[in-house]
């Protein structure tokens, strides 16, 4: 989505539709004069590997009081996944 260029004052009158906006993906840049004041944009989404995930559930359980088993043909699967995943294409992302 695009980048959305706004006064403070406009922004500080539809402040909630900004936010819709930045939900929808887009970045709002806020702006007083020729200065930008702020720059709206959602968060990165937090990057784990499936060991960190299955770090976090275990660990998670044990807070809870029950004990998590992942059955074996689901870790063999997920195992053959990581052996025969793409390198992820970032050269777009520049």
């Amino acid at each position: 989505m695009a980048t959305i260029h706004i006064s403070a004052a406009e922004a500080a009158r539809d402040f909630a539709n900004l936010l819709e906006q930045v939900r929808a993906g887009a970045e709002v840049v806020i702006e007083d004069g020729p200065k930008t004041v702020a720059v709206l944009k959602a968060p990165a989404l937090p990057r784990r590997s499936i060991s960190e995930s299955i770090a976090l559930a275990e660990a998670r359980s044990k807070e809870l009081g029950y004990e998590s088993v992942m059955d074996a043909e689901f870790a063999a699967d997920l195992e053959e996944i990581i052996r025969n995943r793409k390198p992820r294409d970032t050269s777009a992302w520049d």
